[in-house]
């Protein structure tokens, strides 16, 4: 069986380097949801408690379409990290992942 292959990206937030991934494709849910928005995992490169920042679903993709994790926005991703430790992630403890829900541009 073959192994799946993850892309992580290093980021630079207020002096500090953090490391993320596209967790997770706008889907459709099948619960009363509907939509769903991408999701991106996020840690801090010396740290291994992870935050999983949710966005809205927003344009909805063509059918068949995926979303590239190298054709998010860096800006994007450095505000909702930004918008994740301002919600009192602290990225250096241990413990379990916290998810955090911002809008759109990442806050």
């Amino acid at each position: 069986m073959a192994k799946k292959q993850t892309t992580e990206f290093e980021i630079p937030v207020d002096g500090e380097i953090y490391v993320w991934r596209l967790q997770r494709q706008p889907r459709w849910s099948d619960d009363s949801k509907g939509w769903e928005g991408m999701a991106i995992a996020v840690r801090h490169q010396e740290g291994q408690r992870e935050a999983v920042i949710e966005f809205p679903p927003g344009k909805l993709p063509a059918y068949g379409a995926l979303l590239k994790a190298a054709n998010i926005d860096p800006k994007v991703v450095a505000r909702s990290i930004q918008s994740a430790i301002e919600a009192g992630w602290d990225p250096m403890s241990r413990g379990k992942t916290v998810n955090i829900v911002v809008d759109a541009n990442g806050e």
